[in-house]
């Protein structure tokens, strides 16, 4: 299995890679992509939520924490004094921050239902809905910030698998199937109550017909004749090189 480093630079080349791929055939502007790339390097370290202690499930339960409490501040901040309303907000974050997290490890296993592909599929719908309907982005870029979500998370599961395989003795190791998946295929309980969550979330998320539409208009025929011309024009100057070295030699 891959450490926490090689997850996290290779979630942040495969983001920044994307994104750039993304500004040239003109889906997306120059302003979108330091969101976009954090998005996909957060999604490659989503899969570790389940290890028990580990940076991935402490930090989102952290983000969390801070959200349940920004959360209580804006719907309590007008109805208590502020006293009881202290009390309120150091209540939701411990709740959050230790009780659910305390709850969440015992009835998490380490590459569960959350390393499948379907777990994907539900954090990039999950990150849809967020972005529409409480952060207030444009249908087009709550999609966007989903589909980067699902990236970054799905480089995570094809990183592990890649660790399951031991080169230099040409064998699969004991963990070779249980990183990229469908679903959890020991515990299918879980494995159904994901899928139930994500066909509710995909029936909230707001319709997929904008981005449809902008990726067909995408000029990708422009960006893929630009990459053959740089292709054939470093093979010219393959060649060019390779016939001056001969002339070079001749007697």
């Amino acid at each position: 299995m891959a450490n926490f480093n090689t997850h996290l630079s290779i979630a942040l080349a495969a983001s920044v890679g994307s994104a750039l791929v993304a500004v040239n055939v003109h889906l997306i502007t120059s302003a979108d992509m330091p969101w976009l790339i954090f998005l996909g390097t957060f999604g490659g370290l989503l899969p570790d939520i389940d290890a028990s202690n580990s940076r991935p499930v402490k930090l989102l339960f952290f983000v969390l924490s801070l959200m349940g409490v920004a959360t209580a501040l804006h719907l309590f901040k007008n109805n208590y004094a502020p006293y009881p309303l202290l009390m309120i907000i150091v209540g939701t974050y411990l709740f959050i921050r230790y009780a659910l997290f305390a709850f969440f490890n015992r009835l998490t296993v380490h590459r569960g239902v959350f390393h499948s592909l379907l777990a994907a599929l539900f954090f990039a719908l999950l990150m849809t809905c967020i972005s529409y309907y409480f952060l207030d982005w444009d249908i087009l870029h709550a999609w966007l910030n989903g589909i980067f979500i699902a990236l970054g998370f799905i480089v995570h599961l094809l990183l592990d698998e890649l660790y399951s395989v031991d080169l230099s003795n040409s064998r699969m190791k004991k963990s070779f199937g249980t990183a990229f998946k469908l679903c959890s295929y020991r515990n299918m309980t879980a494995s159904a109550l994901m899928a139930v969550c994500t066909i509710i979330l995909y029936w909230m998320a707001p319709t997929p017909l904008p981005l449809v539409n902008v990726w067909k208009s995408t000029q990708w025929n422009s960006y893929l004749t630009n990459v053959r011309f740089l292709r054939q024009l470093k093979t010219n100057n393959n060649m060019v090189n390779s016939h001056q070295g001969l002339t070079d030699v001749e007697p």
